[in-house]
Order: structure tokens, then sequence, then C-alpha cells
């Protein structure tokens, strides 16, 4: 088809934009989805990153243990 062909189907609505936005949707859910799971993956190995690091002794003491009492 011609340049002219394909705009004058546009116009004449012969070429409808269902399946345009039907493509963006199912982009912006696929986008989104991968946007919650790569950020939950984030959220897991930051705290398996947390629970392994080294815990100083330094600030322990009895008082700052039983400081509530």
């Amino acid at each position: 088809m011609t340049p002219q062909e394909l705009i004058q189907a546009k116009y004449t609505g012969s070429v409808s934009v269902l399946s345009d936005y039907i493509n963006i949707s199912a982009q912006t859910i696929g986008i989104l989805i991968v946007g919650i799971l790569f950020w939950r993956a984030l959220i897991a190995y930051q705290n398996k990153k947390n629970k392994s690091r080294f815990k100083s002794t330094y600030f322990d003491s009895p008082y700052s243990k039983h400081w509530r009492k």
C-alpha cells in the first residue's frame, strides 16, 4: 500500500485503533508485572544482605540492653 492509501484507510475508519490500544495496554501490564517482580527481588536481596551483616558489639552494654526497665 502506498502512504496515501494508508492515510485514506485510517481516516475513513477502516483501520481500527483498538489493536493499538490493546498493544499499549498489554505492554503497560507487562512492564508493571516485571517492575513488581524486580522490586520484590531487590527487597529479598536487601533482607538477605542485612541478615548476613556482622553486628558490632561495641554498643552492647548492660545499660543499653535493659534501659527500658
